[in-house]
């Protein structure tokens, strides 16, 4: 695997941080002298209709959804695991969160995310303290 293509919801701002920390993560060995690339692309956007278009776009706004360079999707805790496989710090735990003993562990911690951004998104003002919506960016 040399790419993955991660769609992600560009309106929650939950995701919006996700995609940001996974970008700044040194990406890990695809096993062949080069990197797992990473690209991000919002989900249901006409780019990722595009790209995919036998993918259920409307379900890719509800789960982050993974798309691999040899056409494998992970949705959900798979996404989330392919995610950390695919950093360099975080690959050893993506190993242990894909082991059978582990896996349910993933589910739940992926749910419980999942039901904190239903509760941010559905929020006025999103989940910023201030109000802001997340749309600009702040120079430190």
């Amino acid at each position: 695997m040399r790419e993955l293509t991660v769609l992600y919801d560009a309106q929650c701002g939950l995701c919006r941080r996700f995609k940001d920390w996974l970008a700044a993560q040194r990406p890990a060995s695809d096993g062949e002298g080069g990197v797992v690339q990473r690209r991000f692309v919002a989900a249901g956007s006409a780019e990722a209709r595009a790209l995919y278009p036998t993918l259920d776009h409307a379900s890719t706004l509800r789960e982050v959804t993974v798309v691999a360079d040899d056409g494998s999707v992970y949705v959900g805790d798979r996404a989330w695991i392919v995610c950390l496989w695919a950093a360099w710090d975080w690959r050893y735990t993506a190993v242990q969160l894909s082991t059978p003993a582990m896996r349910p562990v993933a589910r739940r911690m992926v749910q419980s995310v999942a039901g904190l951004r239903r509760f941010t998104v559905d929020r006025p003002g999103g989940d910023y303290a201030d109000g802001c919506d997340g749309q600009c960016d702040h120079q430190g």
